[in-house]
């Protein structure tokens, strides 16, 4: 999910318990609005974060006139600093990261655009070939040629 646009903004009751989903209700284009599915970790934070509410922002805050959280770059950069991380990582990489893995363990690029809310162009970002599969693609190609030994 995107940071601001979206993750800050995911309400209680727009998160599917039973279906491990949250649901994005508001994005720049018709594909950004979307179910978006959850590992049974995420539904544990969000579930912690809610606790007893049925209704409301996962992430209030009582200072922002929105009513939530709009960011948390400060803390990032505290945490990416103390865990003695590059400033080449920016809060941005994990939803890059996602679409990354995604993308390699199903093979999918179409799920990766509807997950994602993206399109084609913006989705291939997230193509990283990577030598190893395209030489077990070759060497399992009928009539491949075998290294002797």
């Amino acid at each position: 999910m995107r940071n601001e646009k979206e993750l800050y903004r995911i309400r209680v009751e727009g998160i599917g318990w039973d279906h491990h989903t949250v649901f994005v209700p508001a994005n720049k284009t018709v594909t950004g609005i979307r179910q978006v599915p959850l590992s049974d970790r995420a539904l544990e934070i969000l579930r912690r974060r809610s606790g007893d509410r049925r209704t409301g922002w996962v992430f209030p805050s009582k200072r922002a006139r929105s009513g939530h959280l709009t960011t948390m770059a400060l803390k990032f950069r505290q945490a990416r600093t103390k865990a003695g991380l590059s400033e080449d990582l920016v809060l941005y990489c994990g939803r890059h990261d996602f679409g990354t893995r995604v993308l390699k363990k199903t093979g999918n690029l179409k799920l990766v655009m509807q997950t994602m809310g993206q399109d084609v162009k913006t989705a291939m970002k997230y193509q990283h070939p990577e030598l190893d599969i395209v030489r077990a693609a070759l060497n399992s190609a009928p009539g491949a040629l075998q290294a002797s030994a």
